[in-house]
């Protein structure tokens, strides 16, 4: 998920609020409860934010302009609060205030917005600054600005050494954690959303040719008219019979692939049920029609396996997409293999999944490509006609079905694209 611009003016909205709580606190603390006996530091921190702020006000457009732009101004405003608020913590007695844990919003905050290793590398600062403030105010290194509270003695009480240990483990602790939640939830977060943004693209994408399959289908049915007219003149020639019986077939497979994607674009859920694998593989074969395709020797190894939870349809779908990538791997020829087995217990995160393996011996995939590929429009095969919409849709498909998609790929030497699936039983028990 990119960081919005809107983050830096939200911060600034946020930070006029809490400028006027902390004036507000000051007054209330020192002119009323008599708490903080030396206040005119404090209004001075409280001062200085809002002289920041206004800065930051003014140049929302400049700081605001572009992503990097933002991040880079939500940090310095991470790092002048951090600042601001260890001020004001120390200067009303950091080791015996209970604001100290303010910390861990301003933390959120920085966990949510800032990226990489910029929110640990506060959270570092700001452990090791208060865990110094503590050190320096029981060594007496450093004036302490002790608060005055009711039960107090006159004399100022002493800091106690291990209830400063056991303070500064606890929020330091309580720190660390909240920044690593939120971190993870926010990295959760991302790639949810980045999922998200992939299958609607995948589903605009579906509208999309489910539409131009529309409006194929309906200048399909005049030709096929007219064509079925000018067969019945011509049927007393044989080469013009064939030819005219040559263009049908070919119209009605033209007819068949636009249903076909019609009926795969349209809105549906993937309906899971006991699925073969092998027959689906059986299947797919069946479409290529050959055991060989140009000089491309097609060859199987089919074992027995246990029936999975899927989808059939969807799932010979998928296996003649990769088929027909791999086919296009080959241009000079090779080896296709398809094949199925139980992955059994080589793997105690398979729990005895079964896998269909489409296998080549083209020109394989570069290292830094194999994420990419499953990307929306990213293809190698641009000039080949090639959309880069295929592999995208094979992993969303196979992803409904509760499975995932694999690959192996060495240059030069060929390409293995696995489809796991989980066993059936999964399916009888979770009904």
């Amino acid at each position: 998920m990119k960081l919005p611009p809107e983050g830096a003016r939200w911060l600034v909205s946020l930070r006029w609020i809490a400028c006027a709580m902390v004036c507000f606190a000051i007054w209330l603390s020192s002119s009323i409860l008599h708490v903080v006996p030396q206040p005119l530091p404090l209004y001075i921190v409280a001062l200085a934010m809002v002289v920041y702020n206004l800065a930051f006000r003014w140049n929302q457009p400049d700081t605001t302009s572009g992503e990097v732009n933002a991040e880079n101004n939500i940090f310095l405003q991470a790092v002048l609060d951090l600042a601001a608020l260890t001020l004001l913590v120390y200067f009303s007695d950091l080791p015996r205030n209970p604001f100290l844990f303010f910390f861990l919003f301003h933390m959120i905050i920085a966990s949510m917005y800032l990226r990489g290793w910029a929110p640990l590398v506060l959270a570092a600062v700001v452990t090791c600054t208060v865990g110094g403030i503590i050190v320096l105010e029981y060594l007496q290194g450093i004036p302490r600005f002790a608060i005055h509270l009711p039960s107090d003695p006159p004399e100022l009480p002493r800091l106690d050494p291990l209830g400063l240990a056991g303070l500064f483990f606890a929020f330091s602790g309580a720190l660390w954690i909240t920044v690593y939640f939120t971190t993870s939830i926010r990295r959760y977060v991302d790639r949810a959303h980045a999922a998200i943004r992939q299958k609607e693209k995948m589903l605009g994408i579906g509208q999309l040719v489910a539409g131009i399959a529309h409006q194929i289908a309906n200048p399909l049915d005049g030709v096929q008219n007219c064509l079925r007219r000018i067969g019945e003149r011509v049927k007393h020639d044989a080469h013009l019979t064939e030819y005219v019986q040559m263009m049908t077939e070919a119209l009605e497979r033209i007819e068949r692939t636009a249903t076909r994607v019609q009926a795969f674009a349209r809105p549906r859920g993937i309906t899971l049920q006991s699925t073969d694998v092998r027959a689906a593989v059986e299947a797919t074969l069946e479409m290529l029609g050959v055991t060989r395709v140009g000089n491309v020797r097609i060859e199987r190894e089919l074992a027995e396996v246990p029936p999975v939870q899927g989808d059939p349809y969807t799932l010979q779908e998928v296996l003649f997409n990769l088929c027909t990538n791999a086919l296009a791997a080959m241009p000079q020829g090779g080896k296709l293999t398809l094949r199925c087995y139980t992955m059994g217990g080589r793997d105690e995160d398979q729990m005895d999944s079964v896998a269909a393996d489409v296998s080549d011996t083209g020109v394989g995939i570069p290292r830094l490509d194999l994420e990419k590929i499953f990307e929306p429009f990213y293809t190698t095969r641009a000039d080949r006609g090639g959309t880069g919409l295929g592999l995208g849709l094979c992993r969303m498909l196979i992803a409904e079905m509760g499975g995932r998609i694999e690959v192996r790929s060495v240059l030069g030497q060929g390409s293995t694209f696995t489809v796991v699936l989980h066993p059936a039983a999964r399916l009888e028990k979770s009904g």
